[in-house]
């Protein structure tokens, strides 16, 4: 059986990228360091970790059991929380992860009314888009997601997806551009994230045309700022335009447009207490 001692001390070098930088952040000595990683690797039968000049790198092997371990003891923590908060020995916690436009919009509201209902329970909320949200949920670090898909979202191994709502998409322009999606092929175009940007090249073919992306931004305030310059054109969701919206842009609904929001759970239910009662106050609002 692997050690959970020198899995945690694997996982700190595979994320800080070094034995030095491992020991500091785990308060060990460097020597208990390299200590760990040779009994791990006597324990595996695999080579883990190699030298590169001064510092060490992760072999295939090191990698693959790196990335199992982050699960393996995100999992553990997030069920020591559980237990604790069932047993009455703590208040427990509860961590939602969420994309930008969430958290600038519904997220507080469903994250107050939890609140007020479970004052004793610690709420954190970290941002995140999509991909790495379920990345942090499947390795523990998150207890709920909210994510969005353009299309029927992809089945993800252990993780139960709970559908908020649907919202449309808009196209977004200066104050004197009023044309359609396929009148602006001619125009720059400004791209969100990966996902966002796959949508945008998508929905430009089926009307014609490759758009010329002159910028890319993530940032929803940022993009409605460019086209508010006059420096191009882009494709919202109706989030990003009620978390903020430039008076220096015009928005012109999508008919055949929408973005598919959920709350994303890892695991068989039943779900934990502190999850399941957030869950249901991001179903109120």
């Amino acid at each position: 059986m692997l050690d959970l001692t020198r899995l945690r001390v694997l996982l700190a070098v595979a994320r800080h990228g070094s034995v030095t930088a491992a020991a500091e952040a785990l308060h060990y000595a460097q020597p208990s360091v390299s200590h760990h990683l040779a009994r791990l690797e006597a324990e595996t039968g695999a080579r883990l970790v190699q030298r590169v000049g001064r510092g060490v790198r992760l072999t295939p092997a090191g990698l693959l059991l790196a990335e199992r371990a982050e699960e393996i003891l995100g999992r553990l923590d997030a069920a020591e929380a559980e237990l604790s908060s069932l047993s009455g020995l703590t208040a427990g916690r509860v961590r939602l992860a969420a994309f930008p436009s969430a958290l600038g919009s519904f997220v507080p509201l469903a994250a107050a009314r939890f609140a007020a209902t479970h004052p004793g329970v610690a709420l954190s909320l970290v941002e995140a888009e999509p991909p790495e949200a379920l990345r942090l949920l499947k390795a523990g670090d998150v207890d709920l997601a909210v994510i969005f898909s353009f299309d029927e979202p992809a089945a993800d191994e252990g993780v139960r997806l709970t559908p908020l709502f649907d919202e449309p998409l808009h196209l977004v322009t200066g104050p004197a551009e009023t044309r359609d999606l396929a009148g602006l092929a001619g125009e720059r175009w400004i791209g969100g994230c990966e996902r966002c940007r796959t949508s945008l090249v998508r929905r430009c073919a089926a009307a014609g045309f490759a758009p010329e992306i002159a910028f890319t931004t993530d940032d929803y305030v940022a993009v409605q700022a460019l086209v508010a310059a006059g420096l191009g054109v882009t494709i919202l969701p109706d989030l990003a335009l009620r978390a903020h919206r430039s008076a220096g842009v015009r928005t012109v609904p999508l008919p055949d447009g929408a973005r598919h929001v959920s709350a994303a759970l890892y695991g068989a239910p039943p779900d934990p207490p502190g999850p399941a009662a957030l869950l249901e106050a991001l179903r109120a609002v």
